[in-house]
């Protein structure tokens, strides 16, 4: 089996952004910070930046948000998702352009690496090499 790997970031030493096997990309959990490294103090804002994030890796491997078929989304508190859910999910038709063509799964979770975080997205990608 044959990887490609993308390694960016402070953690780069310890795991990659992406890891393309065949036409399978794997996506590390993407966070809610911009490239100045700010974190919005909203789930929406930081919605938004994890699909910016999740873009630039993808654009690593030639694809784009249109190759992903599965999300997981993280998030420290489900009530406050689902209390913005219109709004989120009406950026998050913007951000790709479309309804998702994406199956997607939300987890409550407890924390994430830094507390100031309320999400990290996680995705499968489908690069198509024809």
């Amino acid at each position: 089996m044959k990887k490609k790997l993308f390694r960016d970031g402070p953690y780069a030493d310890f795991f990659s952004q992406g890891v393309l096997v065949d036409n399978v990309l794997t996506l590390a959990g993407q966070l809610g910070d911009d490239t100045a490294g700010d974190v919005p103090n909203s789930i929406q804002g930081q919605m938004e930046n994890c699909y910016k994030n999740i873009e630039n890796v993808l654009k690593e491997f030639g694809g784009s948000l249109e190759n992903i078929i599965d999300e997981t989304w993280f998030v420290t508190d489900v009530d406050e998702c689902m209390a913005n859910v219109g709004e989120i999910f009406s950026s998050r038709e913007k951000i790709y352009g479309c309804k998702p063509e994406v199956s997607q799964t939300l987890v409550g979770v407890s924390a994430l690496v830094n507390p100031q975080y309320k999400i990290e997205i996680k995705c499968i990608a489908y690069l198509d090499k024809r």
